[in-house]
């Protein structure tokens, strides 16, 4: 039943998350991207802290400063800012692709950290996952996007910081760990922000996007941290998948891409990886 559930957020996650990638791309046409993200994370801040204030439980938890919670927001920082990155400078569609093999590193990383027991075929569907990464970049081939890495580096960010949610302390509730990762998300913004500099102030339809990121983001994270928190991590990552459907739905139908070949058959494979590492799970 906990496995049951936990997939239930993931996906409900996942959905949000590839809402949220739509909403900043779109903002970010006229906004600076770091700009956007700066918005988004004060504004989740902000709705976690009230959250956690509301139901009695203090803003900052004493865990935050321990190993597991610095690597985790360390995680948080390269998979916000590296993704955000990505999706405003390359295809939504590959960027979303390359980022469902996260949950192959996170079932990499529950064997390495968490003693979870993966057998043959698991590490199997791995390198398959993998294999599908590389079909999707195409390392040396004419259709090689250097661009492309920044999704990959987003991906092991994000990895870390599920491997980081499960190594939360059982006290430290799901409102704390999400006051933690928007103050890392606005941190992660202010970064790229002081490096391109040009703020823009937000007319009303930018700024009924950036309002829209906020909200939908805030509960896709909140499923987040619920999803990685709740039965087998190794069971309930490969869920992420579900982003990919309706990414490449979005990016088809909102700016009119057309992945091509390679990349749709490498997210099969990803995809396939992820389904078999459920059904060994």
């Amino acid at each position: 039943m906990n496995n049951l559930r936990g997939a239930a957020w993931m996906v409900a996650s996942m959905a949000g998350f590839a809402v949220e990638d739509m909403l900043i791309k779109l903002a970010a046409i006229r906004l600076p991207v770091g700009q956007v993200i700066v918005t988004f994370g004060l504004g989740g801040t902000l709705v976690f802290a009230l959250l956690a204030l509301r139901a009695g439980q203090p803003v900052w938890h004493d865990a935050i400063r321990s190993r597991a919670m610095a690597l985790r927001s360390v995680s948080e920082v390269i998979g916000r800012l590296f993704f955000a990155l990505a999706i405003t400078m390359t295809p939504l569609s590959s960027a979303s692709a390359i980022l469902q093999a996260t949950p192959l590193v996170v079932a990499l990383g529950a064997v390495v950290f968490f003693g979870e027991q993966v057998g043959w075929r698991r590490w199997a569907a791995i390198a398959l996952g993998f294999v599908g990464v590389l079909m999707i970049l195409r390392p040396g081939l004419a259709g090689f996007e250097a661009l492309s890495m920044l999704a990959v580096i987003a991906m092991f960010g994000f990895a870390g910081r599920d491997l980081g949610s499960r190594a939360a302390p059982v006290g430290m509730s799901n409102l704390q760990l999400g006051v933690l990762g928007f103050v890392m998300l606005t941190l992660s913004g202010a970064l790229i922000l002081g490096v391109t500099g040009g703020a823009v102030y937000p007319d009303l339809r930018e700024a009924a996007l950036l309002a829209g990121i906020v909200a939908v983001g805030v509960f896709a994270y909140f499923a987040l941290t619920k999803a990685m928190r709740t039965g087998d991590i190794s069971v309930v990552a490969p869920f992420r998948y579900s982003r990919l459907v309706l990414a490449m739905v979005l990016a088809v139908v909102v700016f009119g891409e057309r992945p091509d070949g390679w990349t749709l058959a490498g997210s099969v494979v990803i995809v396939l990886s992820g389904l078999v590492l459920i059904k060994r799970s």
